[in-house]
């Protein structure tokens, strides 16, 4: 016979064991009831249907997909995100709306002293059709120098977003209208950006250019779920909405669904949205961020990225073309630059059991950790990634109208997205911290 006290502490153990195995039962039950296939597939198709027409940026195929995002965020609960950053309130839209600018030269004209400069050697970037800057306007002056790259230096100026006159060495005369592929999307700003080619400015100046002003509104989707005790530090997930449009036939069809090439990560990032949601215990405050205009060169993030203060970035998990299986079959992925942090590694920790396994990126050459919407952040330091299983050197509808649905396999694109989910518990409660990118050691 057992004695009571081995029994009464065989009833304490098993009642406890009971609790756990419930609860575990209970997690597992809300996950697999939130994060289900069905639901996928539902997103997915409705962002990469014909109706959606390719979501080209700059069409009003994209608002369509801008206003669907927009309607799951509400219907989800999130709240809008306001430009400086914080969750915005009832009323707020989810859209986070910028403009890209480009500029038509039309003329300049600049006397330095007595001396007046030759066209060529002056290139204005502004988004004011008519412009007049002299001594008395307040600029401050920089200067490129032989032995720098013209085209970064020039660009890091513009960076800035201060007011400048840049002078630019003589030595760089034969690509300095090179500068001018500046103007060809600005992000809107009151700033002005003036390269001379020249040593020295004069005490007395006088510079003028005419342009026409073709302002292009964008738009990206982004909702916020506040977290309990730190507000202040931010976990995104993200990935892109836009996709190629319409284009030449293939076989009869002109529509680059872009299913894979990213309505699966936005997919992703909406589901994921419901299931924090439903979870209600998020430390960290979330944000689930849809980029516009990644296709034609990254606006989107760009603009997106700059509204943060990026040591208040936790950690960016950018999902892009999960549809497919990787390299390694079902239940696995790669991160972007899984050297650069330590975040792959605290994302296997969380999935210890699982059968899921995330590898670091197998395509190197093909400098995918700076080709897609982390780059900026991780620029800033930020420990940004990109999560993928597309076979970049062997993806047979990657940038093709074959990129249709019926192509994704939903079962292995939900279970990416729950693991997803369980390897990111312990940054969004706040357990753990991914160690910072090293900006001196990135190309």
């Amino acid at each position: 016979m057992i004695p009571k006290e081995i029994q009464g502490m065989r009833k304490y153990f098993l009642s406890g064991l009971l609790t756990i195995t419930t609860f575990f039962l209970y997690a597992q039950t809300k996950i697999d009831d939130i994060l289900n296939a069905k639901e996928v597939e539902r997103i997915e198709k409705t962002l990469s249907s014909d109706e959606m027409r390719g979501r080209r940026t700059f069409t009003p195929d994209i608002d369509k997909a801008a206003d669907f995002i927009s309607d799951e965020f509400k219907k989800i609960g999130l709240q809008p995100f306001l430009p400086a950053g914080q969750p915005g309130g009832a009323g707020k839209t989810f859209k986070q709306e910028f403009a890209m600018v480009r500029p038509k030269f039309i003329s300049v004209a600049a006397t330095f002293g007595d001396n007046v400069v030759d066209p060529k050697n002056i290139i204005v970037v502004t988004c004011q059709p008519d412009l007049h800057i002299d001594e008395t306007s307040g600029y401050s002056f920089g200067n490129i120098i032989t032995g720098e790259n013209l085209f970064s230096s020039a660009a890091s100026f513009i960076k800035a977003n201060k007011n400048v006159i840049v002078l630019v060495d003589n030595s760089f005369a034969s690509n300095f209208s090179r500068l001018a592929n500046l103007k060809r999307s600005v992000f809107k700003t009151d700033r002005n950006f003036v390269f001379v080619l020249a040593d020295t400015i004069p005490k007395k100046f006088k510079i003028d250019a005419k342009h026409e002003i073709n302002e292009q509104p964008l738009s990206n989707v982004v909702g916020v779920l506040p977290g309990k005790s730190k507000k202040d530090e931010y976990v995104i997930f993200s990935g892109h909405y836009d996709h190629l449009g319409i284009g030449r036939p293939v076989n009869g069809d002109s529509i680059y669904n872009g299913a894979n090439d990213d309505a699966a990560g936005t997919t992703a990032v909406i589901m994921l949205a419901k299931y924090f949601k439903a979870l209600g215990n998020n430390e960290r405050t979330i944000v689930f961020a849809t980029f516009t205009a990644e296709e034609i060169g990254g606006y989107g993030s760009q603009y997106f990225s700059h509204q943060f203060d990026p040591s208040k970035v936790v950690a960016m998990f950018n999902i892009e073309m999960i549809g497919t299986e990787s390299k390694w079959g079902k239940n696995s992925a790669y991160i972007t630059g899984y050297e650069k942090t330590d975040m792959g590694q605290i994302l296997q920790k969380n999935l210890e059991g699982s059968g899921f396994t995330f590898y670091a990126d197998p395509y190197p050459e093909q400098q995918l950790f700076y080709r897609s919407d982390n780059a900026t952040l991780a620029r800033l330091g930020v420990p940004a990634h990109t999560i993928s299983t597309s076979k970049m050197d062997t993806e047979p509808n990657y940038h093709k109208v074959s990129d249709q649905v019926e192509t994704l396999d939903m079962n292995n694109m939900t279970m990416i997205i729950k693991s997803i989910a369980l390897s990111s518990k312990t940054i969004i409660a706040g357990k753990d911290t991914p160690s910072r990118v090293k900006i001196d050691e990135l190309k």
